[in-house]
């Protein structure tokens, strides 16, 4: 059994706003049978930190287009890539990015 992780989640670039207005979080994940990854701590997110408009910030398993997430100054679909997508104790930023 994977033991309990903290980690540190930071979200800006107007992201804030879907989570009352607060950038940083300081969160345990509860421990479970496999590593946490990405998708998991998504579903963790959507369920207890994601206060309004959840359509802004996931579609399906995933972000929304234009949301930028990354660990450790990484980006987390490059990551995927490489099979290097478990969380251990990390930073996750998630920022929106616009692009016109």
């Amino acid at each position: 059994m994977a033991a309990s992780i903290a980690i540190h989640l930071e979200f800006g670039g107007g992201a804030e706003l879907l989570f009352n207005g607060v950038k940083k979080h300081h969160v345990t994940l509860p421990s479970q049978s496999e590593p946490w990854d990405m998708k998991q701590l998504l579903v963790w997110i959507q369920r207890n930190l994601l206060k309004e408009r959840p359509e802004l910030f996931v579609q399906g398993d995933s972000v929304r287009p234009g949301i930028l997430v990354l660990i450790n100054d990484a980006d987390w679909e490059l990551m995927v890539s490489t099979g290097k997508l478990c969380l251990l104790s990390e930073c996750v930023c998630v920022c929106v990015c616009v692009c016109v």
